[in-house]
């Protein structure tokens, strides 16, 4: 066993990598001024993972993990951080999972002990999965109702219709319904290891005592042989798209759009480009589309571009939520916006404005030991690279004209899709 420093003390202090026995790795980044720590155990499975039959499953799993162990229930589970003042929660993404909890540096050993006994000890008994099941249900509800997100996934579904990553992390309600014990049990047996696991902390630590406090909170219940971490996610190749309109009848005072196309994947050298453009195109409020849809014409309260990014594919896009009466000219302005951009480039003023707010956000974006604890697990576990902040800025640095304007063309070239979701009929009139 033994530990690298990755990265000088330039951005505060150390941040340095043991890889254990098992396979387990361990990243920390001390920042001595701080007071606070922040606790994370990623593992590298997500909802693209699933087979179809038991979509849903990953997210299911979390929920269980807070249940109960063999050392505590659930209300001990909660009560150990309360107790402390700290905070602990935990995310399934469609690539990986993480638990975490943000505690005084004092409490480290606790937030230690309480996350990694439920990592390692959950119990998933019947009782637990048969109530989860009913709150998960009332999750997937509240979220179809919380239509300006609901509509994220709908767009997803839209655009890659054949594969896992159109799928919504949650499952469905049939699917969730579908999914047994033993099913879930074996989801964790399989995909817990400590290869497939990234421990990562941030704040006044010191990366030894990390080190000791994982290793023997981990060797208490797992008893595993050598082994070497898993490598980074490469992708399968390119994941079919699919385009077209699709209209949901929701009977609701607002409607939602989003207009998208296929994007570029998450190692491609361009994304600092596409962060300047989507901040050129929707990402503030001198941006090309808040100006034109909203300060100018007044049609909508929202609209903002996106990008996701993920091992093998991605998309980028543009939603709006206006009234009913005013979506097909928000779609006209910005489906103009869009083609103007890909056809003409853009100004060497917005040039300088989308790097000063792609730099901006990079480094205040860093400003807590919770971001800086996902930015060193994400490059271990997803990118394969922790490049320093200074590297990092010089990439945003050197996007040129030519590389924004090449990019624009290539992403709003490709064929669209769009979800419309508002009170409207299947045959509202929307096109391409």
């Amino acid at each position: 066993m033994t530990s690298v420093i990755l990265q000088s003390p330039a951005e505060g202090g150390p941040v340095t990598r043991t890889v254990l026995p098992s396979g387990l790795r361990v990243l920390s980044h001390a920042v001595p001024g701080f007071r606070t720590v922040t606790f994370g155990v990623w593992v590298g499975v997500g909802s693209r993972d699933e087979p179809p039959v038991h979509a849903g499953a990953t997210h299911f799993l979390e929920h269980l993990l807070f249940k109960g162990t063999r050392r505590r229930d659930a209300l001990e589970i909660s009560a150990a951080l309360d107790a402390v003042g700290g905070e602990m929660n935990a995310f399934t993404a469609k690539e990986y999972t993480c638990y975490y909890a943000r505690v005084l540096d004092t409490d480290l050993p606790l937030a230690v002990d309480v996350i990694c006994d439920m990592i390692t000890s959950a119990t998933l008994t019947d009782a637990d999965v048969e109530s989860e099941r009913d709150v998960i249900d009332e999750e997937i509800a509240m979220h179809a109702d919380e239509t300006s997100d609901h509509i994220h996934d709908l767009f997803a579904e839209q655009l890659w219709p054949s594969h896992p990553l159109g799928r919504s992390i949650t499952g469905t309600p049939e699917t969730v319904e579908a999914l047994s014990r033993a099913q879930i049990a074996g989801w964790y047996r399989d995909r817990y290891t400590p290869p497939n696991i990234v421990v990562s902390v941030a704040g006044n630590v010191d990366h030894a005592d990390v080190v000791r406090l994982v290793t023997k909170a981990f060797e208490e219940h797992w008893v595993t042989a050598e082994a070497t971490p898993a490598p980074v996610r490469i992708g399968g190749g390119p994941v079919p798209s699919a385009g077209g309109v699709e209209v949901h009848h929701r009977d609701v005072e607002q409607a939602h759009l989003v207009l998208g196309m296929p994007g570029i994947v998450r190692n491609d050298e361009r994304r600092y480009a596409a962060g300047v453009l989507h901040g050129i195109v929707g990402g503030g409020m001198s941006s090309r589309l808040f100006q034109e849809v909203r300060e100018k014409r007044g049609l909508a309260y929202s609209v903002f571009s996106f990008g996701s990014a993920f091992a093998d594919a991605g998309m980028v896009g543009v939603y709006a939520g206006c009234l009913p009466k005013k979506a097909p000219e928000v779609l006209d302005v910005i489906r103009d916006q869009l083609a103007a951009v890909a056809r003409d480039g853009i100004t060497p003023d917005e040039l300088l404005r989308g790097k000063g707010q792609l730099r901006g956000s990079v480094v205040m974006g860093l400003e807590d030991t919770g971001a800086k604890m996902t930015r060193i697990a994400k490059a271990e576990l997803v990118y394969g690279e922790l490049p320093p902040v200074d590297e990092i800025l010089r990439r945003i640095d050197v996007v040129t004209l030519d590389d924004v304007a090449t990019l624009a063309a290539d992403l709003y070239a490709g064929a669209p899709a769009l979800t419309v979701m508002g009170p409207f009929d299947d045959d509202a009139g929307f096109t391409l």
